[in-house]
This record gives C-alpha cells, sequence and structure tokens, in this order.
C-alpha cells in the first residue's frame, strides 16, 4: 500500500474543518491535519495576491488520490482551489498501515 500525503489550502478554518470531515468520514483520507496562520502569496490573473489561508494536511492512499481530489475540488470555494499529493517515501510501518486500514469502503 502506498500512502500520499494531499495538501490543500483553505480561505479559513471552518471550510478547512468542513473539508477535513468530509474527506475523513467519507473515508478518502485516515486523517486530516489543520494548520491556521499561512500567509500565501501567489499569481492570480496577471497580479500577486496576498491571502492569508489555512493548510489541511490529508493521509490517504495512492488508489484514493483521485476521488479524494474531485471531492475536495468539487466542494472547495475557491475557482482553482490547490490539492496536490506528495509520496511518502518511508515512515513507521503501524502508521502507514493504519492508513490503509481506516480508508476505502467498508
Amino acid at each position: 500500500m502506498a500512502a500520499r500525503l494531499v495538501y490543500v489550502t483553505a480561505p479559513d478554518m471552518a471550510e478547512a474543518e468542513r473539508l477535513a470531515r468530509l474527506a475523513v468520514e467519507s473515508r478518502l483520507a485516515a486523517c486530516a491535519n489543520i494548520l491556521p496562520g499561512v500567509r500565501s502569496l501567489y499569481w492570480w490573473r496577471g497580479k500577486v495576491e496576498r491571502a492569508d489561508e489555512v493548510v489541511l494536511v490529508l493521509k490517504t492512499t495512492v488508489e484514493l488520490v483521485g476521488a479524494l481530489t474531485e471531492t475536495l475540488t468539487r466542494a472547495h470555494s475557491y475557482e482553482c482551489p490547490c490539492v496536490v499529493a506528495l509520496p511518502i517515501e518511508s515512515g513507521n510501518p503501524d502508521f502507514l498501515r493504519w492508513i490503509g486500514e481506516e480508508t476505502g469502503p467498508r
């Protein structure tokens, strides 16, 4: 089982919590971490924008990244939300196994 971290930005804590709950309750992610207090600078429609955001980090499996990405993108308030998956190269085998056990169909 290959695990992934999915990195998402949200405009505020309420939306981050809503997205996290959606992902975990639907078993598309085993866990979600919410990190408040992020300042983002980015290009948008030809100019540099600045926003205070909240970061959401989800733990899932490679098989569920597509469904998780689609679910979060559809539920997100942003026109073009950041939802990106990063590989987990190694780690605590018990934790990585737990991700697989807590995701997917029941």
